[in-house]
């Protein structure tokens, strides 16, 4: 019997059966418009609707510092620009490609910076949710009985555009308290805006928090610290969200194997993103976890840039099988798709995926 992604991905988070494993997708914001420009796509087609993911989202919420601080260009070239944020970060951003901004500077870099320009602006006012976008999307997604997200960062990646990583780890070594006020801080803000947007323009059927906490081979900060200054913040927000019966899904980039004891302690429900070329294995994490959360993603995003075929039904081939027992399991990439990677590719990557993904 065919399933409603709803019901299908509901169904996922608690490993209950289903008829197949999940589908969805990360994309570069180049990548549709290079598909539909070479006919790929209609035009304004949405990649969700093309595919037939299982899962979209909205992000409803403005968590800038200063509302009232517009960017403010610094200086600009033919590739770049620079600017002061208001999160009175200097950031310089890529013109013609949708990239990560450079970390240039900060004006936050111990506590009394925090206390006297962060701080007092973190009111959960109602400007900082965008209800329009919010309501319209949880009706579309309803529309198509597709699985609906609310979709934000949580603690960690509301701290390090504030203050930078550096400053925020060598915060979390050298002035703890510092850095679990921020935490507690985001926490309880995004809790307050959440209960605004939930209560008057109704809940998602999940949570899906933005945090990168690791890098290449290694998590950010050490199992110790993660459990005696994030963790609380994610435990709250996660509290927060099964209190209201929401799952929450959580993406990490990086190698975050060593913090997974302490974040499915703190209550996930899904990982994601399982980035191979950062370390992580999806099977061995099925293997040693896979009774306690459900996963999403885990397939090398590499091959399907290199657009080998080849490589990439072996590889699903060798994961399928397994990852889908327990039936929690996601078929995503382990990163997100740019326009580097053909829609053939692609569409041969979906295909090959959801026949190994029946049951």
């Amino acid at each position: 019997m065919t399933m409603t992604s709803i019901e299908r991905i509901g169904n996922i988070l608690q490993r209950k059966p289903v008829d197949r494993i999940g589908l969805f997708e990360h994309f570069w914001g180049d990548t549709l418009g290079k598909w539909t420009e070479q006919g790929h796509l209609q035009q304004d087609e949405k990649l969700e609707d093309h595919f037939a993911f299982d899962i979209s989202g909205s992000w409803p919420f403005l968590l800038t510092a200063d509302l009232d601080k517009e960017d403010e260009v610094i200086e600009e070239d033919d590739d770049t620009i620079l600017i002061r944020s208001g999160n009175y970060a200097l950031l310089r951003r890529h013109k013609h490609h949708n990239a990560t901004p450079e970390h240039v500077g900060f004006e936050v870099m111990e506590r009394h910076q925090w206390e006297e320009l962060i701080k007092p602006l973190l009111i959960p006012e109602r400007r900082r949710i965008n209800f329009d976008n919010y309501r319209e999307a949880k009706l579309a997604a309803a529309e198509q009985q597709r699985f609906f997200c609310w979709n934000g960062v949580n603690v960690f990646e509301l701290m390090h555009p504030v203050c930078g990583h550096e400053y925020m780890l060598m915060g979390m070594a050298m002035d703890p308290d510092w850095v679990r006020d921020m935490v507690n801080t985001y926490a309880q803000m995004t809790i307050d805006l959440m209960e605004i947007l939930f209560s008057e323009a109704g809940q998602p059927d999940g949570v899906w928090f933005y945090e990168d906490m690791g890098f290449k081979g290694r998590p950010f900060m050490s199992p110790q610290m993660y459990k005696e200054i994030v963790q609380p913040g994610h435990q709250k927000t996660i509290d927060y969200c099964h209190s209201r019966g929401i799952p929450v899904i959580m993406h990490s980039c990086g190698f975050v194997e060593p913090l997974l004891p302490g974040i499915i302690e703190a209550g996930i429900d899904c990982l994601q993103v399982i980035e191979v070329k950062a370390g992580m294995d999806p099977v061995r994490i099925q293997r040693n976890f896979g009774d306690q959360i459900s996963l999403c993603g885990g397939m090398d995003a590499r091959n399907l840039v290199a657009n080998d075929l080849e490589a990439i039904k072996a590889e699903l081939n060798e994961k399928i099988p397994l990852l889908k027992n327990g039936f929690g399991y996601i078929l995503h990439s382990d990163h997100s798709i740019p326009d580097t990677c053909n829609y053939e590719t692609y569409r041969y990557f979906v295909d090959e995926g959801m026949k190994l993904g029946r049951y």
